[in-house]
């Protein structure tokens, strides 16, 4: 039988914290003298869900969960003015001596790999685990296969003409930068059209199912700016990397022990890409789940999850 979410539970404490011009949307959650971890959500540009707690035990774990910069509830909304990954790794930290925690598991899925792995290369003595769901390592080649024609819009045509539409005949040399102009555009109407689009498409190839509320709930203005305007930003500036920062330096996590789940028919995130990442990982075990894509809310996907936490803080409280 398949481990389900964790009951639904309300948080602890809600905190605003300021960093900067921005402020920070921050969830506490579980027991507070239980074992401390910190939930990443996607994008870049997504947001916290109140499901995400629900990975976790809550009789055992201390569960942080927070909006990035620029994204859900933090404020200013769509901000990408000082918003890159090296700002939201001193955010990390920020809300770690904030809640006055000394090391914590960090897991996240998708966006949220990257933004884990990149945290962990800096400030590996603060972690203690990983669970890492849907991997992307912020390269190029994972950005075009997204959004180039010969990558996911080969496996959804259909879908993919209805994403390049706002484009037009842009697309063609460079779809990321035909939807930055307009997603910078001071023509509201073409800037959320273009939102709405971006955001659409990669919701429909999300799942092996998409849940037509996931759907609708995607297309809502306020969410599609902020995460097509922020994850362009970052997609344009490389995320912040110099190329395959990530692969490079993963020997300055490997000691640490890490689960990566990854659906085999995700197409948001290549497998290939969780693979080459469980190879560089002594102490990492790669899970595929062989009927699911790269929602982090597909059945066993959650499954998959659940099963880790436990297992995770088993091996933590016994350390």
């Amino acid at each position: 039988m398949l481990h389900s979410l964790y009951p639904k539970i309300k948080p602890n404490k809600i905190e605003y914290l300021q960093v900067g011009e921005h402020t920070l949307y921050v969830e506490e959650s579980g027991n507070p003298e239980g074992i401390p971890v910190v939930y990443l959500h996607g994008g870049p540009g997504g947001s916290s869900s109140s499901d995400h707690r629900r990975y976790f035990n809550p009789e055992k774990y201390r569960i942080i969960v927070f909006d990035q910069r620029g994204s859900g509830k933090s404020t200013p909304h769509a901000g990408i003015i000082n918003n890159s990954t090296d700002d939201l790794i001193d955010d990390m930290e920020e809300i770690r001596e904030y809640f006055a925690i000394s090391k914590w598991l960090v897991a996240g899925g998708s966006w949220g790999t990257t933004l884990a792995l990149a945290y962990g290369i800096k400030h590996s003595i603060r972690v203690t685990g990983f669970i890492l769901r849907g991997i992307f390592l912020g390269t190029d080649s994972e950005v075009n296969w997204l959004y180039g024609s010969d990558g996911a819009g080969a496996i959804y045509p259909d879908y993919y003409q209805d994403f390049i539409a706002p484009v037009q005949h842009q697309h063609f040399s460079d779809p990321v930068k035909a939807f930055h102009q307009l997603l910078t555009s001071e023509n509201e109407i073409a800037r959320i059209t273009a939102a709405k689009a971006w955001t659409l498409w990669e919701t429909r190839i999300s799942a092996l199912l998409v849940d037509k509320h996931e759907l609708d709930s995607q297309e809502e203005t306020h969410g599609a700016i902020a995460m097509a305007c922020i994850e362009n930003h970052y997609f344009s500036n490389h995320c912040f990397f110099e190329p395959d920062y990530l692969l490079k330096n993963v020997s300055k996590i490997a000691h640490l022990p890490a689960f990566i789940i990854h659906g085999r028919y995700d197409m948001v995130c290549q497998l290939k890409q969780a693979h080459l990442l469980a190879e560089h990982w002594q102490n990492s075990q790669l899970q595929i789940i062989p009927k699911a894509g790269h929602s982090g809310f597909e059945d066993a996907i959650i499954d998959a999850i659940c099963q880790a936490s436990d297992k995770m803080a088993d091996f933590i409280e016994n350390q």
